[in-house]
């Protein structure tokens, strides 16, 4: 995958600009569990997954994580960047989730660009906007849908991300995502299990009832 791939606004820039973009670009792989950014006093720069699967998350004063996006092939991060975006200050940590392969622009060279090109501020602007709108929509998840619902949610996403029923994945990582305790989700998880909606066992949730966990997730 290209540079060029991963920005709507390419031939609009100069062919200076585009030389500019395409030789700072540093490539770098990452293995599943690598921090690769973490917290806004560490500006890595404008993140762009060629391939790949990293997790977005903020971290409470007591240890306890929730999962705020997630970026796939093709997605950009802003938010590893945010030295380059005026008043905007965005605690985040970003992780490998799957072994990854990155292109990464060093936030001067692309402060540079939003400064000079309309197109390259109105990109950053749209993308800014799309993931302000996953934090909200989460809040909102957090806040007015109960805790069952939302681990069905869960479960169709993480099934929907894996294309199997079959989900390797422990009770603690499924409590860092949704931002609660491990217990809660083991209860929860044991219920569902009672009510013949999953198969558990060890590192391994299994959907059986594919059709209620989509219902109780609310899932159209």
């Amino acid at each position: 995958m290209n540079i060029s791939d991963f920005f709507p606004f390419w031939e609009e820039l100069t062919p200076y600009q585009q030389e500019l973009l395409i030789s700072s670009a540093v490539k770098r792989t990452v293995k599943k569990g690598i921090v690769i950014h973490n917290g806004s006093s560490d500006c890595l720069g404008l993140l762009l997954v060629s391939s790949g699967q990293l997790r977005a998350y903020i971290l409470s004063q007591e240890g306890r994580e929730i999962t705020i996006y997630r970026l796939f092939d093709r997605d950009t991060c802003m938010f590893s960047a945010s030295c380059m975006l005026r008043n905007l200050q965005f605690d985040i940590t970003i992780e490998a989730e799957k072994d990854s392969e990155l292109w990464i622009i060093p936030p001067d060279i692309f402060k540079k660009l939003m400064d000079e090109s309309l197109p390259v501020s109105n990109f950053v602007n749209q993308v800014i906007a799309g993931r302000f709108s996953e934090v909200m929509w989460l809040m909102e998840q957090v806040l007015w849908k109960s805790f069952d619902k939302r681990l069905a949610a869960f479960l169709m996403e993480e099934s929907n991300i894996e294309e199997s029923d079959i989900i390797k994945i422990t009770h603690e990582k499924i409590a860092n995502h949704l931002g609660t305790a491990r217990e809660v989700v083991t209860r929860m998880l044991r219920y569902f299990q009672n009510e013949q909606l999953i198969r558990l066992s060890r590192g391994t949730i299994e959907i059986i009832d594919h059709k209620r966990i989509q219902n109780l997730a609310e899932i159209d």
